[in-house]
C-alpha cells in the first residue's frame, strides 16, 4: 500500500478517516496548521467531527494509509 500523498499547504480543512478509531471518533478535519518562516509545519491539529475534540498530531502520520485515509469513509 502506498503512502497518502499530502501537500502540507493544502491540509487546512481537509477531511480524514482514522482507520482504527479511538474513543468512537472516526472522522476528522484538519482544524489548524502552522508553518515556520521556511514553510515547515510547526503544528497540525485535527478535530473530531462528532465530539469536536482537538488533537495535535505530527502531520506526517496522515501519510500512513494503515492509520489514516483521505476523505470520510
Amino acid at each position: 500500500m502506498s503512502k497518502n500523498q499530502i501537500n502540507p499547504a493544502k491540509l487546512h480543512n481537509s477531511k480524514w478517516t482514522e482507520v482504527n478509531p479511538k474513543r468512537r471518533e472516526k472522522h476528522f478535519l484538519v482544524s489548524d496548521i502552522k508553518f515556520d518562516d521556511d514553510g515547515a509545519v510547526l503544528l497540525c491539529k485535527v478535530e473530531a467531527v462528532l465530539s469536536r475534540n482537538e488533537y495535535a498530531i505530527d502531520w506526517r502520520e496522515l501519510q500512513d494509509p494503515l492509520t489514516w485515509r483521505q476523505g470520510w469513509q
